[in-house]
């Protein structure tokens, strides 16, 4: 049972508030008139932050009770590199550090969430060419296929609970994350392909990620959600067209055996491998996207509406 008021607000528990992603959803929820409470690992400096422990397993059950939804986008980035073997330990057990305790507090919960957010991501489909990957699709292999199905094992516990959504999220064409140092290449004059460049890079802007979990969590899904444009895009067209619009040249490869030989298996997970993701799940519930086109996600981006 939620505790949605008679105005309609809901209330939002997240996990990750401080990141892209986390952020731009708190905005848009509280634009909204949404009542957000951020889940923090520092002392809570205001009404609406409660301090946790994940790496504990401590987070007070009351927090979630009755809440509208409990959204959880935290995890060690995987664009740190070198993957050494401690900070592959370290990618594994933020994840599931963060997953099991908010699991296990649904769990212990009087009043159940109505719906519980998790993230994922593309990773687990592994390196798959050209094949169309829906929900339904199996895992690859690899380390982070082996990190997301840990990681979703550990979500799907609280099904017995509350509705589950996995999102197996993409590039996100946003501020952060794997945009400035793609920005950077293009000024530069050093866009070009990455490999073959056939590889098909799954990405969703900013703005339709959080539109996408906003749908989400009013909506009736449950199991995976792919979070990818509707447009699938290879690796080389991503970069002409960044390339393009920053007005740069394109056509500076970067060689596979090179990337592998500097960053071994990430340089394959994160850069070579082929994911032509269709956010299958999210049209067939009616879901909108505003930025259709790597294009349109792009001049996005570069205009500055991305916040």
């Amino acid at each position: 049972m939620s505790e949605t008021d008679s105005r309609g607000r809901r209330r939002i528990v997240i996990a990750g508030a401080s990141g892209m992603i986390g952020g731009a959803l708190a905005r848009r929820l509280q634009a909204s008139g949404d009542k957000v409470v951020r889940l923090v690992r520092r002392p809570a400096r205001g009404a609406d932050e409660v301090q946790w422990e994940p790496a504990a397993g401590i987070l007070d059950a009351a927090v979630l009770n009755g809440a509208d939804a409990v959204v959880s986008l935290s995890g060690a980035p995987t664009s740190r590199l070198p993957w050494t073997p401690a900070y592959k330990k370290v990618i594994l057990e933020s994840r599931l550090d963060v997953t099991r305790t908010i699991v296990d507090a649904i769990h212990a919960a009087e009043r159940t969430p109505s719906v519980f957010v998790s993230a994922s991501a593309v990773g687990f489909y592994g390196d798959r060419g050209d094949e169309d990957l829906t929900e339904s699709s199996p895992r690859g292999y690899g380390f982070l296929s082996a990190v997301v199905d840990a990681w979703e094992a550990e979500a799907w516990r609280a099904s017995d609970f509350t509705r589950v959504a996995i999102v197996r999220t993409g590039l996100v064409v946003g501020r952060l994350g794997a945009m400035p140092p793609l920005r950077l290449l293009a000024r530069a004059g050093l866009a070009g392909p990455i490999g073959s460049g056939r590889q098909w890079w799954p990405w969703i802007s900013l703005h339709d990620e959080v539109a996408a979990i906003d749908h989400i969590i009013g909506s009736g899904l449950s199991g995976p959600v792919n979070l990818a444009g509707p447009t699938p895009t290879t690796e080389a067209e991503f970069m002409r067209t960044l390339a393009e619009r920053m007005h740069r040249p394109y056509g500076v490869p970067a060689p596979a055996f090179a990337l592998r030989l500097a960053l071994r298996d990430a340089a394959q997970e994160l850069m070579l491998s082929s994911q032509r993701m269709l956010p299958t799940a999210l049209l067939t519930d009616g879901f909108r996207f505003r930025d259709e086109t790597v294009g349109a996600a792009l001049a996005a981006y570069l205009d500055g509406r991305v916040k």
